[in-house]
């Protein structure tokens, strides 16, 4: 994205006369610069995170919460955002593809990851059956399956999107007077709506499972933090719409680079965050003897809680006879 300051308008320009004769305002540099830092910022914080993961890959706390599955959302993340990058700059016809596609195919890897983790969690808890058919499902690593159909089916909506008309290079004469801004259009607004409603289904979907698995054990709480790192998503993107609709030019790029970046470290914060507070500043807390002590203390609780409504039942039925 660059701006042309009284150059006459030319349809047949090369990707070199661009770059020739195009220059960054003065005015918009700092928003380039400040869109870096903070990229790479996020960046440096998501590396310490990993790098902690790692050191700690074979503590309790990182086991109990699907090691494969978090280092995939992990990878899916920082590629995040590094998509934030393909924004910044002078734009040509590959960037602006790219900038689209690898947005909606990473951001769907990672929330699918998220879903995956969701859906594992709730049917380590509400499926104790032996003979049951979605134990063996959960056995079998099924739920790991959701990943690659739900990207399969972005990639499909994207080839789509490709085929049918595909982001270009245009020309901005209306934003600024006395200036000519070259942007990214992204072709077929519908096609790019598209892309967000089904990120959007799979953030729902995710938030309406984990917000239902919310109320078990301290063990295997990720679900709570899985359920605030949808929540953060889907708001930004809904908070997302009506900002980038009244907004046009560089403002529009900035607004969309935001939220990349916002909805990535949402996720990254509230999911990761909180197990690496306890791997660092709690590591009493994991250990294996402590998740034994969490889960009989729940269990004592729930067969408390369950003796405790059978004789409330009881009493009610005796009342009842009684009258």
């Amino acid at each position: 994205m660059c701006e042309l300051s009284r150059i006459p308008i030319c349809q047949h320009w090369t990707e070199q006369m661009y770059s020739e004769r195009c220059h960054l305002s003065k005015l918009w540099r700092p928003l380039g610069d400040g869109t870096c830092l903070n990229g790479l910022l996020f960046l440096c914080i998501h590396s310490c995170g990993t790098l902690c993961f790692v050191k700690h890959h074979d503590t309790p706390i990182v086991k109990a919460n699907n090691r494969s599955l978090s280092y995939l959302l992990l990878m899916s993340l920082m590629f995040c955002f590094l998509c934030s990058f393909f924004f910044i700059g002078l734009p040509n016809r590959a960037i602006c593809v790219l900038q689209q596609v690898t947005f909606g195919i990473v951001f769907t890897v990672a929330v699918s990851t998220v879903l995956a983790k969701t859906v594992t969690v709730v049917l380590a808890f509400k499926v104790t059956d032996p003979g049951r058919r979605l134990r063996n499902f959960l056995v079998s690593g099924t739920p790991n399956y959701i990943i690659p159909i739900c990207s399969l089916l972005q990639c499909v909506l994207c080839a789509i999107w490709l085929a049918v008309s595909p982001p270009f290079v245009d020309i901005d004469e209306h934003t600024l007077h006395g200036h000519i801004i070259i942007v990214c259009n992204k072709g077929s607004v519908t096609a790019f709506y598209c892309v967000l409603g089904y990120l959007a289904c799979l953030a729902l979907g995710s938030f309406t499972l984990a917000f239902l698995a919310k109320n078990l054990p301290d063990t295997f709480n990720e679900a709570k933090f899985l359920t605030f790192s949808m929540l953060v998503f889907f708001s930004v993107w809904v908070t997302f719409l009506p900002v980038y609709h009244s907004t046009k030019g560089k403002v529009m790029v900035a607004v969309e680079i935001f939220s990349i970046l916002a909805s990535s470290a949402g996720m990254l914060g509230c999911i990761f965050a909180p197990k690496i507070y306890i791997i660092l500043m709690r590591p009493e807390r994991n250990s294996t003897q402590k998740i034994r002590e969490k889960s009989y203390f729940w269990t004592n609780i729930s067969r408390i809680l369950s003796n405790v409504k059978l004789v409330h039942t009881h009493q009610i039925l005796g009342y009842s006879a009684c009258v």
